[in-house]
């Protein structure tokens, strides 16, 4: 992918998918967006009538060369420009987008080793585009994903992360309410689903663990503790209202 220009892009909302309650999918066209690898972020800015401005970080869950850029977007209760995002922008609105950003939380198919996926909540989307990638490059290296999610209705691209599970199965966690039938209690995260759920260290496996803040530091020293190397742990909270 060519080196991405300096400023900022107009993107043009081309398709809104509702993906929860309160999440949704946004799709931008976005001329003279050079690509972007799996993993990677884009800043937002909106600006209103009276000039004020206001920017905020999201995770690409798109991938590749193309330039429509999509976005899922999770509305804050106290949020400044999510709760625009979610429940009022249009197909046809207009929006600045400057990225694609980072370096370092990415996923390239040439990368020889497993990969052991961890998300929390809405930080499943940089995740999402992995799996994607890993789809669009038909790669062999195994990849696999644990999600943890308050209730099942919280899941966000749901269906599609079921579809690809032949080659990026997830294991599913329930924080705060299980379906029916389901065998564990709800309740957070512990070294022994950390054990059961993911790649043992001695497979050497590439972790990508990303969610709120006290998520990703307490799952990042859960698999430390396991006998992970930290430089095979990379890292990346989300945030942002």
């Amino acid at each position: 992918m060519r080196r991405p220009p300096v400023g900022w892009f107009t993107g043009s909302l081309v398709r809104a998918t509702s993906l929860t309650d309160s999440a949704r999918s946004l799709t931008f066209s976005v001329p003279g967006w050079p690509g972007n690898l799996a993993g990677q972020h884009v800043d937002l800015r909106l600006t209103a009538s009276d000039g004020y401005q206001a920017t905020r970080s999201y995770s690409i869950a798109s991938v590749g060369p193309d330039t429509d850029v999509e976005l899922a977007v999770e509305r804050l209760p106290d949020g400044e420009v999510s709760p625009f995002l979610v429940d009022d922008l249009e197909v046809g609105d207009s929006v600045e987008l400057r990225g694609p950003l980072g370096g370092w939380f990415v996923w390239r198919p040439e990368h020889p080793e497993p990969v052991q996926l961890i998300a929390g909540g809405s930080g499943v989307v940089p995740l999402l585009a992995m799996t994607r990638a890993h789809t669009d490059a038909r790669s062999t290296v195994p990849m696999q994903l644990l999600y943890s999610l308050r209730t099942p209705e919280d899941a966000l691209y749901r269906d599609e992360l079921q579809q690809r599970s032949s080659t990026t199965p997830t294991t599913w966690h329930y924080t705060r309410t299980v379906p029916p039938g389901w065998t564990r209690a709800a309740g957070r995260l512990t070294p022994d689903d950390l054990r059961s759920a993911t790649l043992p260290p001695e497979r050497g496996p590439l972790t990508f663990v990303c969610g709120p803040t006290g998520f990703v530091e307490t799952v990042a020293r859960g698999l430390i503790d396991l006998g992970h190397q930290p430089d095979s742990i990379r890292t990346e909270r989300f945030g942002g209202i």
